[in-house]
């Protein structure tokens, strides 16, 4: 079973209580998995968080998210080919168009010390986040979660050896930031889902 299938399963029903003494302050020397402090930070964050176990879960999820919002017969800026299905799918129009219902895209990696999602020019080219849409959409997968920024910045070297990416961000706050909140003051907070799918099996 994996990490996510007790997260979100029976295991998540479990009461606040035990949840509460497995972080006891007295229990000093437990470890908290990547998975399991992305998760908790991204839910911190104001993020909306949906585990998929396979493709067609990522489909179901997706035409949710659409069903909820009402984003039918709208432009959506996508610039990863392999996400096209998904709106070819649902009858919804690609564009490189910054000003779009919502954004579609992948992502360099998911940081577990903030719960943020990275990302590069890979993925929203030269735009900063603040000209991104305020809706984003993110497809993920568990094996892209990383403990810290270090640990991501680290992988996208190995991963791109030549071509290394620019326009490196992370995008953290997901939820309007309250006024007096000066921590976070000029973040741009977005709307987003996460569509995470499972590609790896946990103990």
């Amino acid at each position: 079973m994996s990490l996510f299938k007790k997260l979100f399963g029976l295991a998540d029903e479990a009461s606040d209580d035990n949840k509460d003494k497995d972080a006891s302050p007295f229990n000093p020397d437990q470890k908290v998995s990547s998975d399991e402090l992305f998760t908790s930070n991204f839910k911190k964050n104001g993020g909306k968080f949906l585990y998929c176990e396979n493709l067609e879960e990522i489909k179901e999820q997706f035409l949710n998210i659409l069903e909820e919002n009402d984003w039918f017969e709208c432009d959506v800026l996508c610039f990863d080919t392999k996400l096209f299905y998904l709106l070819d799918e649902n009858k919804l129009n690609y564009t490189k168009k910054e000003k779009s219902k919502f954004m579609l895209s992948s992502c360099e990696n998911l940081i577990a010390d903030d719960g943020s999602v990275f990302l590069t020019s890979n993925q929203i080219k030269h735009f900063k986040p603040h000209e991104l849409p305020t809706n984003m959409v993110v497809f993920a997968r568990t094996s892209q979660i990383l403990q810290s920024k270090s640990d991501g910045l680290r992988e996208i070297k190995k991963s791109y050896d030549k071509n290394y990416p620019t326009n490196i961000t992370t995008i953290k706050y997901f939820e309007k930031v309250k006024e007096e909140d000066f921590l976070n003051y000029g973040s741009a907070a977005k709307n987003l889902y996460l569509l995470l799918l499972e590609d790896q099996l946990h103990e």
